[in-house]
Order: C-alpha cells, then structure tokens, then sequence
C-alpha cells in the first residue's frame, strides 16, 4: 500500500527529531561550571535569592554566594525538607519535624515566625508557592492547599483539591499543583503510581479549583516561567508543556528523566530537569520543545534552580554544588 506524500513527510521529521535527540552529546557538569562548591551533610532541596541559593541541609539551611567557597549563613531548622520560596522579604521553609513552615528574614536569618499547617508529603518530597500576596503549601495528602497570610503568618485559607497532591508553583495569576496519583518509590529507583495523576489550577481570587489537567505518569515537581507550566512526570521521565491561558497541554518532551528524586526549574531562556537513574542534568528548549543539551555523569539525586542567569545544581549523595551562567 502506498503511503500519501504528506504522512511519508511526517515520519521522516518524526524520525529526523528521534534521531536529534538521540545524537545530544553529554557534556560533564565540571567542563561548564563556574563554580563548584563542596558542602557537608545532605545538600539538597534550592531556592533562589538574587544570583544566590538557598540549601536545604540537616537541621540546617544554609545560604550560598557565587565567590565564596563555604556557605556565606546558615540557620537552624530541625528537619528542613522540600523546595523552599522567596518572598516578602523572607524565605519560606518546610520543617518535617513539627510539620510547619518557617519565616525566615532573608538578610539576618532570624526566625520570624512558625506557622503549623501540617505538611501532605511524609517523606519531604514537596514544593512551595509565592504569589498573589500568599504563601501556598500541600497541608495533608488527604488533598488540602492551605494559603498563608504573611502580613499576620496565619492561615487565610484552606482549599480541598486532589490527594495525593504535593507539589505547589505560582505563575501567570494561578496555582498549579500536582496530584502525583499516590506515587510509590522504590529502592531501585523507579516509580508507580495507583492512578494517572493531573494538574490543577486554582483562582486565588476565589480559592477554588478552575482546571484539572491530565498530563504524563506520576507528576510530582513543577515550575512557572518561559511562558508555560512544566510538569515532570517522575513514573515516565517526560515533561509536560502547559499553556496557562488554554490549560491545555501543547507539547510532551521524552525527557528520559524517570524515576524518583528529580527536579524541575524554568529560567534564563531553557526549562532544567535534574534526574538521578538516568541523566544528571537536562536542559529543554523552549522554542522547539526538545532537549538541547545533557550533563553528567549520574551522581545521585539533587536539585535545581534558576537564579537570574545563574543555574545552580546540587547533588547530595556526593555533597557537592554546582553553578552554570547561562
């Protein structure tokens, strides 16, 4: 049977693409970093602060500057767990310990205040929120997002979404979470998932849920910016391009970052995952929804973020730090 012209067509550009994809040469994280940083403990979950970061440590958070070699402060917190935010001044940081969040004065890392909302995920694997005049957080895995006033640290509101929601980012006038679909890890690193799992989109005007989105296998990390959501998909490695006006989905990039302990940051012109089993670092074209570049060599699990044009990367099974200018 004779195939038309224009399907022959898209199965050459299908197959051209597939074969892009898999001709990107990895690049070793040490040839294009700036800065590498040894740290102690379990250097883990980032946040940005300007050109500099934020780390999650053992009963620790500790501040890290391009042009110094240590940590320019550190804080106390029992059990910091999950990515932490910036804002109004503060960062905002999930203690495991007493299941709370923790304001912290950003310039003298003083405790401002501790506001027990509970935390939905018992193993820390969560992601917090800034945006419209709010902190936002997963409080139970029953599916509570609770909202922070941080003009009186107190809770402003609490809105029923999804269980087994975790994962909370702030970006074009909405939040986006993630129900992971109860999400299951295993020691050999891959994941499973009793259903599925969606996005969701909440109005904070009205504090109620306007969108739920199916996306790839168990969503967990998510991140706002180069004119999208982007959702990684941890049972798959695929990550899911959303568009916040149409809350539809407009492309699914096969990433090849499956299994548990990822990350995902949107930033300087490229969306970064950071793997764990499979890939190191993978940076995302926005343009063309494809994966441009790739780093190594597999180091365990870690984090990402952009900070301004600075792209900071940690590893805490080899208790090290990396910073990229992009």
């Amino acid at each position: 049977m004779k195939l038309p012209l224009l399907t022959i067509l898209i199965i050459f550009l299908y197959a051209s693409a597939l074969a892009q994809q898999d001709s990107i040469e990895e690049v070793p994280i040490t040839k294009v970093a700036i800065a590498t940083i040894k740290i102690e403990g379990f250097p883990d979950f980032l946040a940005a602060d300007g050109r500099d970061v934020w780390i999650t440590n053992r009963k620790k958070i500790e501040k890290i500057s391009l042009g110094h070699s240590t940590p320019v402060m550190t804080v106390a917190v029992s059990q910091p767990c999950g990515a932490m935010a910036t804002g109004f001044g503060s960062l905002w940081v999930a203690n495991c310990t007493d299941k709370a969040i923790y304001r912290i004065d950003r310039k003298s890392g003083n405790v401002i205040a501790s506001i027990a909302t509970g935390l939905a995920s018992k193993y820390g694997e969560l992601s917090l929120a800034v945006g419209a005049g709010s902190v936002w957080v997963l409080s139970d895995s029953a599916g509570i997002l609770t909202r922070i006033n941080p003009q009186t640290n107190t809770i402003q509101a609490s809105i029923k979404v999804k269980p087994f929601s975790y994962c909370a980012a702030f970006g074009y006038g909405a939040v986006w979470i993630t129900n992971c679909g109860q999400i299951q890890y295993h020691r050999n690193g891959e994941v499973t998932a009793l259903d599925p799992g969606s996005i969701q989109k909440i109005d904070p005007k009205t504090n109620q849920v306007i969108a739920t989105i199916t996306v790839g296998f168990a969503p967990n990390f998510l991140a706002a910016g180069e004119k999208a959501i982007w959702v990684l998909n941890e049972g798959d490695g695929s990550v899911s391009r959303i568009n916040p006006d149409t809350n539809q989905i407009t492309a699914t990039i096969d990433a090849k970052v499956s299994g548990w302990g990822g990350d995902i940051s949107a930033g300087a012109g490229t969306v970064w995952l950071r793997g764990n089993k499979t890939f190191f670092l993978v940076a995302v074209d926005p343009k063309h929804n494809a994966v441009s570049k790739r780093y190594g060599p597999v180091c365990g699990s870690g984090a990402v973020r952009v900070a301004k044009n600075i792209v900071w990367v940690s590893a805490h099974d080899i208790n090290t730090v990396w910073a990229i200018k992009k």
